[in-house]
């Protein structure tokens, strides 16, 4: 098969062609009759005689922000859910205990301490449920992504699995580990625009 847009051939299950960028599902891909070389475009000089074009990769600020949309979405959520579970658990009553500057009783404290990892746990599980759930989709982003017309792939440029999503949604601790953000920052000076993150989890971020 190969790019109606600049003639190139395909690969086989590519979303997008190697030479130009352009989408597959964008480009009508036709094959070529036996023995005939693949059409080009009236005027266009052929792909082999230049460089090769890169895909349109997302840089790091358009990242960050689609990021920061994200996380306030979640932080809103997280309000919603998170405060009633303040006044169910006992968290309420170990302020209260805290307040009144007399000592806490024993099964407070266990009661906070309980509590805390439950919070701890929802907020975890659901932050990887979002982040798994929409890049793996056919969104193949998140709401913060959509709204910067963001999508991850693999290094094919195809959707990527709930498996690969959810690797990748954990590999951002060790992005984290690394001191000054640096495994963040390599979004913005890698020649693919990966982060640490994407790197493990083999993983492109491409501005749709």
């Amino acid at each position: 098969m190969f790019c109606s847009k600049c003639g190139s051939n395909l690969t086989p299950g590519t979303a997008f062609c190697q030479v130009c960028g352009t989408a597959v599902s964008a480009a009508a891909t036709v094959p070529a009759p036996e023995g005939v070389a693949p059409a080009i475009t009236p005027g266009a000089v052929s792909p082999h005689w230049l460089p090769s074009v890169t895909r349109a990769y997302a840089g790091f600020w358009l990242r960050l922000v689609a990021h920061l949309i994200d996380a306030l979405l979640l932080g809103a959520v997280g309000a919603a859910i998170l405060v009633p579970m303040f006044f169910l658990t006992g968290l309420g009553g170990f302020l209260s205990a805290i307040e009144h500057n007399r000592e806490p009783d024993p099964a407070v404290i266990a009661s906070f301490i309980s509590s805390m990892a439950l919070i701890a746990l929802v907020s975890v599980l659901g932050s990887w449920l979002y982040y798994a759930y929409f890049e793996s989709s056919d969104w193949q982003g998140t709401v913060g992504k959509k709204v910067m017309n963001l999508m991850v792939t693999d290094l094919g440029g195809n959707r990527i699995s709930f498996g690969r999503a959810s690797g990748r949604y954990f590999a951002k601790i060790i992005s984290g580990l690394i001191p000054l953000g640096i495994g963040y920052i390599l979004a913005g000076v890698t020649e693919k625009k990966q982060a640490l993150h994407d790197m493990i989890a083999s993983c492109l971020v491409l501005r749709s």
